[in-house]
């Protein structure tokens, strides 16, 4: 792998995981949880429903999360993770390992 194409990589990675909201509902779907749409909304409450929607659509589209459609009335609609999209829990479990060791702020040099 050349640095150029571990950049495009990442910022593959980046634009999948992007937005306000995306890691929070894959923290809430981690563990083969499956919860309605309902109960997403109300697990992250800052969120509105638009972009909720949205969020939920472009992972899928990404093929991170799926979604599963129970014809009834009313209609159910639940979402979980797919077996890819579950496989990011230990890099982010890494990434926020990562995030608690950062060191105090170091004074600066005096020149």
């Amino acid at each position: 792998m050349t640095p150029s194409s571990a950049a495009e990589g990442v910022e593959n990675v980046l634009r999948m995981v992007e937005g306000r909201w995306k890691l929070v509902i894959l923290f809430h779907l981690f563990g083969g949880r499956v919860l309605r749409f309902s109960d997403l909304e109300r697990a992250i409450p800052a969120i509105s429903q638009k972009m909720l929607i949205q969020q939920l659509r472009q992972m899928e589209t990404d093929g991170i999360v799926r979604r599963i459609v129970h014809h009834q009335v009313p209609p159910k609609v639940e979402y979980c993770l797919t077996d890819w999209g579950q496989s990011l829990c230990p890099a982010l479990d890494a990434l926020l390992k990562w995030a608690a060791m950062k060191p105090e702020a170091e004074p600066p040099a005096i020149a």
